[in-house]
């Protein structure tokens, strides 16, 4: 593993252990020319993602792009950055099980705001917010009304 600070080749293992969740390994590392100590973690891929965007456009699955957004609709809420990654482990391994190399953005959207809604009721408006281009604030009245109703029931 390739040193973040001296981009020296070689570094030395010295503690591996499982994340909260289990998805993935956390391993302390220190780079054997300078010394400095850095974290990586390892995680199951099972295939290569292509996200299909609008226009036919075609990226590859971006587990940190999604990270951002998930977290940027939690911003300033009571929301852990652990739960934040445990919703995004969820997502990633129901894209990956599904045996579709290929995903449409708009899939991934569904699965965030299905998550959210789980989660937290203002980050769901939030997400939604960009998700679903919402332009005026009768969009938020309305979906937010939706959302209260939806949790009445």
């Amino acid at each position: 593993m390739r040193c973040p600070f001296c981009a020296h080749e070689d570094s030395q293992v010295k503690d591996s252990r499982p994340t909260e969740d289990g998805a993935a390994i956390r391993r302390r590392r220190q780079c054997e020319a300078c010394g400095a100590r850095f974290t990586t973690f390892e995680r199951v891929q099972l295939r290569e993602l292509t996200v299909l965007k609008s226009e036919d456009r075609r990226e590859p699955f971006e587990r940190d792009k999604l990270i951002r957004s998930v977290s940027i609709a939690c911003r300033k809420r009571p929301i852990d950055a652990g739960r934040i990654e445990q919703l995004v482990s969820g997502i990633q391994r129901q894209l990956e099980t599904a045996g579709e190399p290929e995903v449409p953005s708009a899939r991934i959207g569904e699965l965030v705001m299905e998550g959210l809604k789980g989660v937290d009721s203002v980050a769901y408006i939030r997400f939604a917010s960009v998700y679903k281009d919402f332009t005026e604030a009768k969009d938020f009245e309305e979906f937010a009304g939706s959302v209260e109703e939806a949790g009445r029931e």
